[in-house]
């Protein structure tokens, strides 16, 4: 139990449903559809919908989805991929042709065909009770009448001023005067509001097709983008369910989405972690941070070398997370010493070399149906160009592919990009225990394996291990959190890593434990963002 003489905020408690969001609006938009009747899925979509509307540089209806979801008395991880592709006249030749020896993100060339609504509906069909013209109202009302803007929405939006204020219709949305909203004022999305109502009201086709399809090709053609109403159509059913993948770790199995994302990367630390016995100093130790900065460091290269769309490529999936694998990558990790970059294995080594390479929230509901949802536009406002008749911000999710010929993950037509946004799910014996996830990009298998490592190995409660200070490997340095001690980041410097503050802190998380024994849900939200989890 926590110190309540010391800062911070207590986990949540719930016996009905519990609802974990980066917004307070999200999270009660969530709670208020479970409590008229609606299951998991349908509060985590209603949830979402908000966000992409009063979050409006972390997510929106024109980025993507992912999601785990486990029905209520089941033992299978249902997992859906809602990620988008490239126009089918996407290719490195055409791109090289227009100027680009690399990916730009801001260019009409990193948006791919958004996946979020194609997820939406799949998702709803498949497994929700509620329809989305029920769902989608509280989102519609906060488009319409307002929302006020928020603190740590206010500062993202201050530090993006300059993405939006290159494109003239984002500016004029989005910047008063060529500035930010101000903290506390109201903001209305007119255009967003009518494009949300007419997907209430006849689903995906009306994203995809006809009027708010063509505004977003026109957008996306006078910024030099190769896309067509044809690409926009075939994205209506660019969401699939996929075979979830998973890796044994302490008693229980951790579930991601495969490849694209990077799901396997978060299996790939844990299982490395898992052979090594617990540093004594607990979690906060200079011991304990690493080794997981070393195993990361392992991760991140393997993501670098062969993550990219299993659907073009050959992605190793089975060899990556090998037992055998992991357990050498644990040997090479040393306790008095960082690897240089020079000595860090090359990708794929040993056996490997035969073989070739936000926003999240979580919802449980009164039946037991466990939801691990994520949404993004990639980076702040995505490309920053917005479909402005139609109020829609669109993404920049093809910034991860690149155009060095023979790379897994170059461009290609109707291709998938690597993707960073991945849902989590914590099973034990067979039935869910745990949906969570840690938002943050590139930081997210780092975020999600300090966060389990957090609760689970180091005792921490639910809201402790999302609060706890983070860092992560990045370009050759370490960025730590102003929260980790600084005779920590002494030890570290000493052992040979590089260590710089960051200037926000990483990521932000959610997770729901799902108390069997006791019969509660238990809630945690990240005071990194500015939302909360809720039980009733």
């Amino acid at each position: 139990m926590r110190d309540f003489h010391l800062p911070g905020r207590s986990a949540a408690y719930g016996t009905n449903g519990m609802a974990a969001t980066s917004m307070p609006q999200a999270t009660l938009a969530a709670l208020d559809i479970l409590r008229a009747g609606g299951n998991a899925m349908d509060a985590a979509i209603a949830a979402c919908a908000v966000q992409c509307v009063i979050e409006p540089a972390s997510t929106g209806i024109g980025g993507d989805c992912f999601c785990l979801y486990v029905p209520a008395g089941s033992s299978k991880v249902v997992a859906l991929n809602g990620s988008g592709r490239a126009p089918g006249a996407a290719t490195p030749e055409a791109l090289r042709a227009a100027g680009l020896t690399a990916m730009v993100n801001t260019s009409a060339h990193s948006v791919t065909v958004p996946g979020a609504i194609s997820a939406w509906e799949l998702l709803n069909r498949t497994h929700g009770k509620l329809g989305l013209d029920v769902i989608l109202q509280a989102a519609i009302r906060y488009a319409e009448e307002g929302f006020a803007v928020s603190p740590r929405v206010a500062s993202d939006w201050q530090g993006l001023v300059g993405k939006l204020s290159k494109h003239p219709a984002s500016a004029r949305r989005f910047l008063k005067d060529g500035e930010a909203p101000a903290l506390g004022s109201r903001f209305v999305q007119p255009e967003l509001a009518r494009t949300l109502r007419a997907i209430a009201a006849k689903g995906k086709k009306a994203f995809y097709e006809g009027e708010v399809a063509a505004d977003m090709v026109a957008t996306l053609r006078a910024a030099g983008g190769l896309h067509t109403e044809e690409d926009f159509a075939r994205g209506a059913d660019v969401a699939e369910f996929v075979e979830p993948i998973s890796i044994k770790w302490r008693g229980m199995e951790v579930f991601q989405c495969p490849p694209n994302g990077v799901g396997m990367h978060v299996l790939q630390i844990l299982g490395t972690l898992g052979n090594l016995e617990t540093p004594e100093g607990g979690p906060g130790s200079a011991l304990r941070y690493h080794r997981h900065i070393e195993a990361a460091r392992f991760a991140y290269r393997d993501r670098d070398a062969f993550l990219a769309d299993p659907s073009q490529v050959d992605v190793p999936v089975a060899k990556l997370l090998n037992a055998d694998y992991l357990k050498r990558v644990a040997g090479a990790i040393r306790d008095d010493a960082a690897m240089t970059e020079a000595e860090l294995p090359p990708a794929g080594e040993s056996d490997l070399a035969k073989h070739k390479d936000t926003v999240y929230l979580c919802v449980v509901d009164k039946d037991g149906n466990a939801c691990s949802f994520i949404n993004s536009l990639f980076e702040g406002f995505g490309t920053g160009i917005l479909a402005e008749k139609a109020g829609v911000m669109l993404q920049n999710r093809g910034f991860g592919f690149r155009i060095q010929e023979g790379h897994p993950n170059c461009i290609a037509p109707n291709k998938r990009p690597l993707h960073t946004i991945i849902p989590g799910m914590v099973m034990k014996d067979g039935q869910a225990i745990m949906p969570y996830g840690v938002m943050g990009g590139r930081f997210q298998p780092m975020g999600h394996s300090l966060f389990l490592t957090n609760h689970f190995e180091f005792g921490l409660d639910v809201q402790e291990a999302i609060d706890f200070p983070r860092l992560m490997p990045q370009g050759g340095n370490v960025q730590v959190e102003r929260g980790i001690p600084g005779s920590v980041v002494d030890q570290l410097n000493r052992m040979g890593h590089v260590c710089e503050l960051v200037d926000k802190p990483h990521g932000g998380g959610q997770a729901i434990f799902i108390d069997r024994k006791n019969g509660c849900l238990v809630g945690g939200s990240d005071p990194r963002k500015d939302g909360c989890a809720m039980g009733y």
